[in-house]
Order: structure tokens, then C-alpha cells, then sequence
């Protein structure tokens, strides 16, 4: 391994990924890789996979986690924490900024459209993120008649009951833990700050599964943003590098302001940080450990029905014939011509802004 890097070269370097990680998970796992292993060699590349397994084993946004712990491998917990500021930083102001466009009390008649158009995409975005992570999941299965039922179950549950949405996945993952007879071990949820745990602490499989979660307490519950706004929240999540948890600095802002959206993204990301500063050096028992193998085994692929499912609701808050056609059209280019999603989301904003100017009835 080279010479460990400064702090500031961390803060730099992991500043740079969160500026240029467009894309999702995926992309922040290439360029984590790229830096660390290929061009720096400040990690091994065993490791490097060894620490990308153990953080699909936690919940939370995983490539956050991810680049937390690099970052603490290099220069331990003043690492961890300069880094993950570092990777969260940049996506966190462009969407507190772009949400104090798109969410304010009269925002011009071409911004509305464009995020009416954009919102209308969403639910297409929800369905290749879940499709994506199918062929994985599917291999790892115990079971293939028992990750069908999870896989259901998640989907169900996003579709039609997404406040309880956390209830499924914590079901499927105990069932999961008790047909393979290991000792169950679940902490109790009690009385814990329920909206920062399940986006914080519950996004097993990527941040669209705590999407449900969001709209029921942003949206039915506290009535902080319309439907429409809420599509827009989650379409700007997308637009902006960083991990799609960062949506809930935009319901944050759309409840208390800059300071809100603040507050709710260091509710949500402490559990990322909390996650891997305790538990970095266990990270190689983790991986072999049973009983958490077979609590993903069930929680995993309820994940992935959830974030297919999720498309339901995120399509069913669509109020104008013109955006379902948006969103046909978005299923087209992400699932069949294989375009990328923030330029589907570009795309779609851009329809919507045409279709403003046109005169076309836009979303309340």
C-alpha cells in the first residue's frame, strides 16, 4: 500500500467523488475504486470488495458507507468523518439549493414543468433501480421459492401500505433468520425517532426502498409537500450526485427550510457513520457471519420488491395525462435503450418545461 494520504487530501480527493458521482451507487463504488485501489493503492483490492460485502450487510445507504469506511481505513476516525462529509457535502447544497428553486411558494410556470416532468420519470427510475439489483440478490438466495415470497412481499407492501413498509422488511429477514435455525437477535424498534430510523437506519438495497417512508410522513401524515412536490424531491435526489437518501434533505427543507433539510440529512446519515466507525474493525467477521447472511437472505429481496413496488404510489401521485406519457417514455429509455437516469431526468424535465410554455395544465 502507498503512503497513507493526508487529511486534506482525503477531504479533496472524497470531495471530488461527491461532485462527480452521478449515477448512484454504482457509480460512487467505480470512482471509490478507481481512486483507492487502482490509481492511489492505498487499499488492496480484497479488501476493498471485503469492505464493499460488509457494507451490503448493514443497513443504510451502502456506497456512503462505503466511503466512510475507506476513508477511516486510511486515517481512522478523524478520516471517517472528514471523508463522509467530504463524499455527502456537494450532492447535499445543489439539492437544498435546487429545492429551494423547485419547492418555494411560486416558483416560475418552466420550473414547475420541469419538475412535473421529471417527477412523471420516477417511477421508471424505481423500476430499473430494482431490476438492477434482481440477478445479484437471486444468486445469493438460500431459497429461490422463498425469495420469490420476500421479493412479493416488498412490493406488496411498498404498493399498498408503505408506512409499514419497515414491518415487511424486518418480517422477511426474522422468517428468513428462523427457517435457517440460527438464534434470532433483532433489536426492538420501541420508541425510536421513527422517520430518521427507517431513512437512516432501514434503506436496505438502495435509498428508494425508504421512498414509501418518506411520502407517507412528508405527504399523508404531516403534510409538509403535495404529491407532486414529493416527486420532485425524489426526482432532484436522483439529479444530483450523492446517495438517493439525500431526498430527505428536500422534504426536510420543505418542512422547516435550510435549517430542516439540514437537520434531517444529519439525522439520517449519523446511522452510516455510526455503522462504520464501530463496526469497520469486525467488518471481515461480519461478511461470515451466518445468522447476518441469513438475515439479508430475507430482508434483501423484500428490498428489491420494495424499490419495484415503490413505482405504484410514485406513479399513482401523477395528476396529469401528459406525464403518464412522460413516464412511458422514461420506461422506454431506461429499461429498453438502456439511457442512463439523470439523462432520462433531464430529458423528462426538459418535455415538462416545453410542455409549460405550450400552456399545458401543470400538477397543483
Amino acid at each position: 500500500m502507498d503512503e497513507r494520504p493526508s487529511l486534506a487530501t482525503i477531504v479533496r480527493e472524497w470531495g471530488r467523488v461527491g461532485c462527480i458521482g452521478f449515477g448512484g451507487p454504482p457509480t460512487h463504488i467505480a470512482l471509490l475504486r478507481r481512486l483507492c485501489v487502482d490509481e492511489r493503492r492505498w487499499l488492496e483490492p480484497r479488501e476493498f470488495e471485503d469492505a464493499i460485502a460488509a457494507c451490503n450487510l448493514l443497513p443504510g445507504p451502502a456506497s456512503t458507507q462505503l466511503a466512510i469506511f475507506c476513508a477511516w481505513r486510511l486515517r481512522g476516525r478523524a478520516g471517517a468523518l472528514a471523508g463522509g462529509a467530504a463524499f455527502i457535502l456537494p450532492g447535499l447544497v445543489l439539492i437544498l439549493a435546487l429545492s429551494a428553486l423547485f419547492l418555494s411558494g411560486s416558483p416560475p410556470r418552466w420550473v414547475r414543468g420541469a419538475g412535473a416532468g421529471a417527477g412523471a420519470a420516477v417511477a421508471a427510475v424505481a423500476v430499473q433501480a430494482g431490476l438492477g439489483l434482481l440477478p445479484d440478490s437471486r444468486r445469493r438466495a438460500a431459497s429461490a421459492a422463498r425469495w420469490v415470497v420476500y421479493l412479493v412481499a416488498g412490493g406488496l407492501a411498498a404498493a399498498t401500505v408503505g408506512p409499514w413498509l419497515v414491518l415487511v422488511l424486518v418480517g422477511c429477514g426474522a422468517i428468513e433468520l428462523a427457517v435457517r435455525r440460527m438464534r434470532l437477535q433483532l433489536l426492538s424498534l420501541g420508541p425510536l425517532v421513527w422517520v430518521a430510523l427507517k431513512v437512516g437506519a432501514l434503506s436496505y438495497g438502495g435509498g428508494f426502498v425508504i421512498v414509501p417512508l418518506m411520502q407517507a410522513d412528508a405527504v399523508t401524515h404531516y403534510h409538509w409537500m403535495t404529491s407532486g412536490q414529493f416527486l420532485n424531491a425524489v426526482a432532484l435526489g436522483q439529479v444530483t450526485p450523492g446517495p438517493v437518501v439525500q431526498t430527505v434533505a428536500a422534504v426536510g427543507y420543505a418542512a422547516a427550510g435550510v435549517g430542516g433539510g439540514l437537520l434531517a440529512a444529519l439525522v439520517a446519515f449519523s446511522p452510516s457513520f455510526a455503522f462504520v466507525l464501530l463496526g469497520a474493525p469486525r467488518f471481515g467477521r461480519l461478511r461470515e457471519n451466518r445468522s447476518a447472511q441469513a438475515f439479508l437472505g430475507g430482508a434483501g429481496p423484500a428490498a428489491i420488491g420494495a424499490i419495484l413496488g415503490v413505482s405504484v404510489p410514485l406513479a399513482h401521485a401523477l395528476s396529469e395525462p401528459w406525464q403518464y406519457g412522460v413516464l412511458g417514455a422514461a420506461a422506454v429509455l431506461l429499461l429498453l435503450l438502456r439511457r442512463g437516469v439523470v439523462t432520462t431526468l433531464v430529458l423528462a424535465g426538459a418535455a415538462g418545461v416545453v410542455i409549460a410554455l405550450a400552456g399545458g395544465h401543470l400538477p397543483h
